[in-house]
């Protein structure tokens, strides 16, 4: 299981996950978009369609119907009814599925440091787990130490 960190110091998670969600679709993943906040959901799915006109990224909520067939899927749990095998989780909440996904992107902004670091400790705890840490510098994400 790899775990990339993504501290928020510049966009919202809104603006960073749909360049995340574009290269999982486009390498033939799908993904979960995980988030506590309807209304932040509601911001993610309006950002996968305004990507722009040619690239926007086909999505859908959960409990709409035909989760099984969205590449994206916007949820409040993380079960990947879709199939997933890629995580975001867009509010800064550390949560796990009922079986390790083989990739997750943990977003988190200023308000929730202290929670990544701990699962951050967390994590180098476990055997198997890789995790990387990203940082906004300049307007690009790059990898810090």
């Amino acid at each position: 299981m790899r775990v990339d960190f993504y501290q928020l110091s510049r966009d919202p998670a809104e603006t960073a996950l749909p360049l995340i969600a574009r290269k999982v679709v486009s390498d033939g993943g799908r993904l979960l978009v995980v988030s506590g906040d309807a209304e932040q959901r509601e911001r993610i799915s309006r950002g996968l369609w305004s990507l722009a006109p040619e690239a926007f990224l086909a999505h859908g909520q959960a409990g709409e119907g035909h989760e099984e067939h969205q590449p994206i899927l916007l949820s409040e749990t993380p079960d990947p009814v879709n199939g997933a095998a890629f995580l975001a989780i867009a509010d800064g909440q550390w949560r796990e599925g009922p079986t390790p996904f083989a990739r997750t992107f943990y977003l988190f902004d200023d308000a929730a440091v202290e929670q990544a670091r701990g699962v951050w400790r967390d994590l180098r705890a476990r055997a198997g787990v890789e995790h990387f840490y990203w940082k906004q510098e300049g307007g690009r994400w790059v990898q810090a130490g």
